[in-house]
């Protein structure tokens, strides 16, 4: 094995390496059967070994591991703090490599399963099936041929011998290896401490670096030591056939994306005072080769991974070729994304013509051909363009820096390289306009603040709206979805088309905008109302949010005498923003978080200085008192805004904003105009559903559509029964 200078230097002291194991073993999990496997008690019971949390939402293990569940299926079991309570989360294998044991019976039976243990490189990955907050491990971007040894630190979880599960770490030697790399069997030799059953799949970490460079496969015949797996072994995961439309079309991606953002988001955000993974490599003495500090490296890493991952390996290594010092076919696993590339750049010559290498792979990235284009991804190119001329600036001579400028010129202007900002179309319709919908109002009588009268109807092209089903006894809020399962039934019979179910708009007052209806399950068994169709919330009576909604905070009650005179005097206004948003493609706007940190939404007058066609994001609505999320969603209504988008539950810790914001900013825009926004939330409720991790950032999220055009009828207004 090779060493490059700086890889494995430093050292840190023993305070810095506690903090590191700290780190490591809150994101360090276990892999049980699926419940009722599962022994809540911390029993070794249906314990098939450790692995640990690679990205949000994804576990890395090894396939012996993972495919010893039942169908795939497993349950993964952590806890992010020794004094924590332990949180079951369902999981199943995306991806196990090999995906079967040499000699073991096929779908159809077949050979006995051959002598010794699952073959390297003996990986695989577990998506979780829901989303739930937790930790992740920092992966290195180098292969681990590269490493040149030291220590490594170990985690996992065994029984040890006494049949209750515990945490364990320890330390070994890298010794070197076994195995050709070419026949995709090469493990690093660990040796120097005892390894105990149950510890297969979990991460080895080098210390001197502080990050991971492999999973634990196997534990020696002898008294000490085992074998590892390098990470680098998942670049060759099988490529997806076909064209490659998203990230999520691609596991490698999808999780390496998702890791360098999770990193970079949290090390970037001012809000917490936690020490991250980049801020323990500075204290261990690390850095990323001869050019960038850990903090520089983790900032560039989330930046590549906002634009499209490369075309192909093989561009990207023709990439690399015209750079020059460096031989990216020499590695051991060619590299895949941009971050692998990136790796690969560390070993060239030191001073200021390393961190020229590094700036010139990024203008390259800046370049290259793109496998898909999202509405994103302008910004995600001028946002890296700026961090290249920060560092240029800063590091480099003035002859390098108008060198870059000249490039970025150059390319900005080639012929074909404009990005078609027209986002790919959502993939469920829009409802053809005038479509009948279902509408269920819920009011709250006057003297039961607690109980709500309610009226299920369908509104018909012609505006009008049949009534269904009223009930005027009030009902308390527990009780609605059982007593309103019979009508909305009958009132979706009446709309639904084969494959277009009709959209369901809840009409309610400012206290119940945060009733989840679409959680309701018309049958107890059956999947969430929200999964089944298109869900939105309208506000019933737009006076009860703008009246005394001002910029004070204060909450709004009715309108005088029960008019609506705030929503006339914005009507016109909504009116225009609608039609605006119908023919030019949507856009966010974060109105109440900055930088991670909660900040009041803006007077109405100065949400009016937003482009018509903004929808606004509310991020921080959930964590808000009633009164002040009232207040805020008054002045988007005051506004003259009949969309908005906000997260109903508390908040998630501030760091992790960004990829909600992030998220959400293309979402709108794929979904391009106001009609096709209820499609959209249906979509993102159905991946949640389906345990699709790119739709996790949605859980929890409301959807206000108050159209102009399709305006409800008030109080007395429906029709009268037949």
């Amino acid at each position: 094995m090779t060493q490059p200078p700086g890889w494995g230097a430093g050292g840190g002291s023993e305070s810095a390496h506690r903090a590191l194991a700290g780190l490591v073993m809150a994101a360090t999990v276990r892999i049980h059967r699926p419940e009722p496997g599962y022994a809540p008690d911390g029993s070794d019971r249906g314990f098939l070994g450790s692995g640990f949390f690679v990205a949000p939402s994804w576990v890395l293990t090894c396939a012996h591991v993972a495919m010893a569940g039942e169908g795939r299926q497993v349950s993964v079991v952590f806890k992010p703090d020794p004094g924590s309570a332990e949180t079951v989360v369902e999981g199943a294998v995306v991806a196990a490599m090999p995906e079967t044991r040499p000699g073991s019976p096929g779908p159809r039976g077949g050979r006995a399963a051959a002598p010794g243990g699952w073959p390297a490189p003996d990986l695989a990955l577990i998506r979780l099936l829901r989303p739930v907050e937790h930790p992740c491990v920092y992966v290195t971007e180098r292969p681990a041929g590269m490493f040149g040894g030291g220590s490594v630190l170990y985690t996992g979880w065994t029984a040890g011998g006494s049949g209750q599960l515990t945490r364990f770490s320890g330390r070994c030697q890298v010794m070197g290896t076994f195995g050709d790399w070419a026949e995709d069997d090469e493990q690093m030799r660990l040796d120097g401490d005892r390894m105990y059953p149950g510890l297969s799949g979990g991460p080895v970490v080098d210390l001197a670096r502080g990050e991971v460079v492999g999973v634990l496969k196997s534990r020696s015949d002898g008294t000490t030591g085992g074998t590892s797996i390098g990470l680098e072994r998942l670049r060759t995961l099988p490529v997806p056939p076909g064209t490659v439309a998203t990230e999520s079309d691609d596991p490698y991606h999808a999780v390496f994306h998702a890791h360098d953002r999770y990193h970079a988001d949290r090390h970037t955000s001012p809000v917490g005072t936690e020490r991250t993974w980049a801020d323990l490599q500075r204290e261990l003495g690390a850095g990323a080769g001869r050019a960038l500090s850990p903090q520089q490296r983790i900032d560039l890493l989330g930046r590549l991974a906002d634009l499209p991952p490369p075309l192909s390996t093989r561009s990207l290594l023709d990439l690399l070729n015209e750079l020059p010092d460096t031989h990216p076919g020499e590695h051991h696993a060619a590299p895949r994304g941009w971050r692998d590339g990136l790796g690969a750049l560390y070993d060239a010559p030191g001073g200021d013509s390393a961190l020229e290498l590094v700036l010139r792979y990024c203008m390259s990235a800046l370049s290259a051909e793109r496998p898909y284009v999202l509405p994103s991804t302008p910004d995600a190119e001028e946002a890296l363009w700026q961090w290249v001329k920060r560092i240029a600036e800063d590091r480099l001579s003035r002859k390098f820096r108008h060198e870059l400028a000249g490039i970025r010129y150059n390319d900005r202007h080639a012929a074909g390289r404009e990005h078609p900002l027209v986002p790919a179309p959502t993939t469920e319709p829009a409802r053809p306009f005038g479509a009948p919908f279902v509408v269920l109002e819920l009011e709250p009588r006057g003297w039961e603040r607690d109980r709500y009268d309610w009226r299920v109807g369908v509104a018909r092209q012609s505006g009008e709206v049949l009534p269904v089903a009223e009930d005027s006894r009030g009902t308390s809020p527990d009780a609605l979805p059982a007593r309103l399962a019979a009508p909305l039934a009958e009132a979706f019979r009446r709309c639904d088309e084969p494959d277009a179910p009709a959209v369901l708009q809840v009409v309610v007052p400012p206290a119940l905008m945060d009733l989840e209806v679409d959680a309701w399950r018309p049958d107890p068994d059956g999947r969430p109302l929200g999964v089944l169709r298109p869900v939105v919330v309208r506000p019933l009576h737009r006076g009860m949010f703008v009246a005394g909604g001002g910029a004070d905070g204060a909450a709004g009650g009715a309108a005088d005498e029960g008019t609506d005179e705030g929503a006339d005097e914005g009507g016109d206004e909504r009116e225009a923003r609608w039609n605006r948003a119908m023919t030019v493609s949507m856009q966010a706007a974060v109105v109440d978080c900055e930088d991670g940190m909660g900040v009041p939404v803006p007077a109405a007058e100065e949400l009016r200085r937003l482009a018509y066609e903004t929808v606004p994001v509310l991020c921080r609505y959930g964590e808000r008192p009633g009164p002040e999320r009232a207040a805020g969603l008054g002045r988007v209504l005051e506004a003259g805004f009949g969309l908005a988008l906000w997260r109903r539950g508390a908040a998630e810790p501030a760091a992790v904003c960004a990829d909600f914001h992030r998220r959400a900013s293309d979402e709108v825009a794929a979904a391009r105009t106001p009609d096709r926004l209820p499609g959209k939330i249906h979509e993102w409720r159905q991946g949640v559903h389906a345990g699709r991790t790119e739709t996790y950032w949605s859980a929890g999220v409301a959807v206000m559509y108050d159209d102009p055009h399709q305006q409800i009828p008030g109080h007395g207004d429906y029709l009268e029964a037949p």
